[in-house]
């Protein structure tokens, strides 16, 4: 890092603006970021050098969108999340900078492949029922509806079997489960959590204000959660803090910027902008 030139210092520079936009705009896009640093510094130093610019810019989005966060989904992803920092810390202790990020690289592409097929299976089922309740109507009865004491097209009272609740209840303890230990993982070998978390929130179905609150929270209690972890690995000293403080002064205009055109954003292209954002992410890392 001492002997870097002024061209790598306006790639970091633009890099850092971009951490800013991502925070406060398109979360995905932050693995861009990662993977300039990463191209410009040795990987495990810029995984250090990284995690301050996310705070800033953490802190800047909490600021922002702090009262849109949705905090039980927070809560349940928290316990998960500790255990894959600790798998990661344990991973970064052995692990070589290549594995690091061809590991990572494929984490963030079967997400992608999940996520679009999850999708694609809830429009189909959604489109079936529409078809359902159409005929239904069709033949003079009234359409099934999905609720605890519905009325079914026969007139008789349906209810949702207890084992179903309990079913649904555990396949979104095992999701979150999953995807939390996933970002804790990733996110402490190589700050790669959020393309992650961004497939996590987008197939719970959240909205953008709701998607953009809940990231910005969770990402600033991990990432200060983190700093332990790094001083202790090494990854943070007072040379990467030095190039922190000058990078930071990038991670601001990248955020008012970022809050200037997430209004503009409609909700579906905000979800493929993500999606798309992921995939480019995780090829780097990959391919690299």
């Amino acid at each position: 890092m001492d002997t870097l030139t002024l061209v790598q210092l306006a790639v970091l520079a633009a890099a850092s603006a971009l951490v800013g936009f991502s925070k406060t705009s398109i979360n995905g896009a932050n693995t861009i970021s990662l993977a300039v640093f990463a191209a410009v510094l040795p990987a495990r130093e810029s995984t250090g050098v990284l995690l301050p610019l996310l705070i800033a810019g953490d802190v800047l989005a909490v600021f922002v969108y702090r009262r849109h966060a949705h905090w039980p989904t927070l809560l349940r992803l928290f316990p998960a999340v500790v255990v894959g920092l600790v798998a990661g810390t344990l991973f970064l202790t052995y692990a070589g900078d290549g594995a690091v990020r061809t590991s990572i690289g494929a984490i963030l592409l079967v997400m992608v492949g999940v996520t679009l097929w999850r999708r694609r299976r809830t429009g189909a089922s959604e489109e079936g029922e529409e078809r359902v309740s159409v005929a239904t109507a069709a033949e003079g009865g009234e359409p099934a509806e999905g609720a605890n004491g519905a009325r079914r097209s026969n007139g008789a009272t349906a209810e949702v079997p207890r084992s179903a609740g309990r079913r649904a209840r555990n396949a979104a303890r095992a999701q979150a489960g999953t995807y939390g230990v996933l970002g804790g993982f990733t996110t402490m070998v190589a700050n790669a959590a959020g393309p992650v978390m961004s497939l996590y929130l987008l197939s719970s179905g959240m909205r953008k204000l709701g998607f953009l609150g809940t990231s910005a929270w969770f990402f600033l209690i991990v990432n200060v959660t983190k700093v332990p972890f790094s001083v202790g690995l090494g990854l943070v000293d007072g040379h990467s803090l030095l190039l922190d403080a000058f990078l930071v002064l990038f991670v601001l205009p990248g955020a008012w910027l970022g809050r200037r055109c997430v209004d503009r954003i409609n909700q579906r292209l905000f979800e493929r902008i993500v999606l798309v954002a992921t995939v480019v992410g995780g090829l780097q890392l990959l391919l690299w």
